[in-house]
């Protein structure tokens, strides 16, 4: 809270024989929360009035008592100057604003803090205390708490400290540490030593650090009523036990507690440094650049006092919520002792008391962290309650999407059978019937596509290669092979013999192409099967090694078979030579109508190339020097024969390809079919019955080791934020109240 200016500031026990500086001495000494006047009091019962008729964050702001650079006079016009009333300010207490319709918001936000809801990614109003090594942090918080914390450590805090004040109206103060899930109670003397014992329990008896929180409650009246989070202080040069990277995992936990848009940063600074050097103002400026959330108190003013004034208001490093300039205890002077000598600094010295008052001591400082807290736990609160909501939806859905834990045979088969069902029907769909709903996004799983464009390219393969193109040297091949198939027999006669030698030859060209693409078609159905499995037994650990198992053997017995099936197919091809298919003769009848055009134009000598219909263009200037060296007497009898069996190849051979396209496709489904609809259950039943398993179908009551830690997590955060709603729901009760 403000006080008055110093050039204006009246006496309160004026006539009473005690001078200014011994009467705001004895002030200071007093209680911070010792009484209440009739002209303050009234501000409290407003909330009455308000009740449900506004929003949380709308009282605070009619509770607001003061402007962090100019406090107004709360009783203006009721006969107290303004002098008057700010030295009734100095005699309550630093939480005077705060009454019973606001203590219980605190009080929700450390419920919810103990809860550990900020683990589900729920961030709460947290006033985060940070500051250089030294610059007097923890002097600070035992000025604010009227205790004494542990000093001369060369890191005096190693776990985020977390200090819970709340003022109590009852005599005997109450000190309580929790940590590790144990709760220890202690006292003023003790207090600095339990706090280190406890520290080395969670941190270890060196001078590293640890996440793990610290909580010390303190019930003392005179007490603002306040939750802070200290840190420790920020060093760059390890010292002797300390990590080589102390100052990165202090930097780390530092920013995971200023980050949130929730937290407000208390940046505590040594008067006796550059302010814009220092690494607690980098750190606060890179995640709160206009300062709207930083409030920075300075520390060690009599021992720097010169040029103070002038750092606190041209403000060169952007705190957005002000300055507030304090002198903390120092020796063994006691807390009374300590404000009054703070009193007479900030009112004598020629160069502090030059500081607006609103800016100096323990009393300003702990009023404006009362109201920074106040209106950012109403300005937060119902994002809070919304958050914790949906998470606590979100978890539930996650958790009934889980299998229920099996606890008998019986369910345990049904639950296989349930499993087997729905991985029979996954891929009926997509390996089958073509429908993809369950995978709209995943094309690889879009099996009878993936499958379609396979044998296409399975299909252009085989037409495209050396074997298939006819124009390659020719009736070349044709003119050596019927040379060599010459016997004593009708000469207008096609040897069958040449014709079988040609049609082997390219049957065996192509040999390896259908057997490379069953191989990778079985390859692509197997990750697909295996996709499915996996995916439908992931729950259940047991079950899924012996499937994976199973469906593993099965494909490679179906591969095994299929590459079988193709060798055969293709030995079938070089075999004989048949088909019933009328489209040969009739494009065999087709290609022959150009026969007597063709040999007239390799005799005539006059092109170099002569057009085929169905064929192109080839080229016969290669086919007239061999007709020519190895037959004297050229005649039309060796090319008219030569032709004929070249155009019973072109004819045929689309029928060998058509055959081994449409075969292929036709087994493929077949086997597909047999694989979804009958084999692959018999396969994983027999591997689930079978010894390799160790237990048949009771294994499947074993979760697996990642199930078992999911729902086990998913139980604790559905109890933590079912837990946190009840919290946020009996405040929101109380207010509407």
């Amino acid at each position: 809270m403000g006080a008055a200016e110093q050039t204006d500031l009246a006496c309160i026990s004026e006539g009473e024989g005690s001078s200014c500086v011994e009467q705001h001495a004895i002030i200071e000494a007093a209680p911070i929360v010792s009484s209440y006047n009739d002209k303050i009091r009234p501000l409290l019962g407003a909330f009455d009035k308000l009740r449900s008729l506004m929003s949380i964050h709308q009282i605070i702001k009619k509770i607001g008592a003061a402007k962090q650079t100019d406090l107004a006079c709360i009783s203006e016009g009721e006969g107290l100057s303004c002098v008057e009333q700010h030295a009734i300010i100095e005699a309550a207490p630093i939480v005077s604003s705060y009454n019973e319709k606001i203590r219980p918001l605190l009080d929700a936000v450390d419920k919810l803090r103990s809860l550990m809801v900020m683990e589900e990614g729920i961030q709460l109003p947290t006033i985060v205390v940070v500051g250089d090594q030294s610059s007097g942090k923890s002097s600070v918080l035992e000025s604010l708490a009227g205790i004494s914390l542990p000093r001369g450590q060369v890191i005096c805090t190693r776990v985020p400290f977390i200090m819970r004040l709340q003022h109590r109206y009852s005599p005997g103060p109450e000190f309580q540490l929790e940590y590790n899930g144990k709760v220890e109670h202690t006292d003023e003397v003790n207090i600095a030593d339990d706090i280190v014992n406890a520290t080395n329990v969670i941190a270890g008896g060196g001078k590293g650090i640890s996440n793990t929180p610290l909580t010390l409650l303190v019930k003392k009246n005179g007490v603002p009523d306040l939750t802070m989070v200290d840190l420790p202080g920020i060093t760059r040069v390890p010292v002797h036990g300390q990590p080589e990277d102390i100052y990165d995992q202090i930097k780390d936990m530092i920013m995971d507690y200023i980050k949130p848009e929730e937290s407000i940063i208390l940046n505590v600074l040594s008067a006796t440094v550059d302010f814009t050097t220092c690494e607690s103002i980098r750190m606060s400026q890179s995640v709160d650049r206009a300062g709207d959330r930083t409030l920075a108190v300075v520390t060690k003013v009599d021992k720097a006092p010169e040029g103070l004034l002038e750092k606190v208001t041209a403000d060169d490093v952007g705190i957005g919520l002000g300055y507030v300039c304090v002198r903390n205890r120092i020796g063994d002077e006691t807390y009374k002792e300590a404000r009054a000598k703070s009193l007479q600094l900030f009112q004598t010295h020629p160069l502090l008391s030059k500081i607006d008052k609103s800016m100096v001591g323990i009393p300003v400082l702990g009023q404006k962290l009362v109201q920074i807290q106040a209106s950012s736990i109403a300005r937060n609160l119902p994002d809070i309650v919304k958050k914790i909501n949906d998470k606590l939806s979100s978890c539930l859905l996650e958790l009934n999407k889980m299998p229920k834990s099996l606890s008998s045979v019986a369910e345990a088969m049904t639950a296989f059978m349930q499993i087997i069902g729905s991985s029979k029907e996954s891929l009926r769909k997509i390996l089958v019937r073509g429908e993809f709903d369950e995978f709209p996004d995943d094309e690889h799983m879009h099996c009878t596509a993936r499958l379609y464009k396979m044998l296409n390219q399975y299909s252009d393969q085989l037409h495209k290669c050396e074997e298939s193109d006819p124009k390659s040297n020719f009736l070349v091949e044709e003119i050596k092979i019927l040379e060599e198939a010459n016997g004593i027999s009708l000469p207008n006669f096609v040897p069958r013999n040449a014709f079988l030698v040609i049609l082997q030859g390219k049957v065996k060209g192509i040999s390896s192409i259908p057997i490379v693409f069953v191989e990778k078609v079985w390859s692509y159905i197997e990750e697909v099967v295996m996709s499915v499995l996996m995916h439908n037994t992931e729950n259940y650990y047991q079950l899924q090694v012996c499937t994976r198992r199973a469906g593993r053997n099965l494909i490679t017995r179906m591969k095994e078979r299929s590459v079988e099936w193709t060798m055969e197919m293709v030995e079938m091809e070089k075999l004989t030579d048949y088909t019933g298919n009328p489209e040969y003769v009739s494009e065999w009848s087709r290609l022959m109508g150009q026969q007597d055009a063709f040999v007239h134009a390799v005799l005539s000598k006059n092109d170099s190339t002569v057009s085929v219909e169905g064929i192109g263009e080839v080229e016969v200037g290669v086919l007239r020097q061999y007709v020519s060296l190895f037959f004297l007497d050229v005649n039309n009898h060796v090319l008219s024969q030569a032709f004929d069996l070249k155009m019973r190849m072109t004819a045929y051979w689309k029928v060998v390809l058509r055959r081994l396209v449409d075969c292929m496709a036709l087994h493929l489904q077949l086997s597909v079919s047999k694989l979804v609809n009958k084999d692959m259950e018999i396969e994983i039943v027999k591997e689930l019955m079978g010894p390799n398993c160790g237990g048949g179908i009771e294994k499947m009551l074993e979760e697996s080791p990642a199930v078992s830690v999911k729902r086990e997590k998913l139980v604790k955060s559905i109890k933590k934020l079912r837990d946190s709603k009840e919290v946020v729901a009996k405040i929101l009760d109380g207010v509407a109240t």
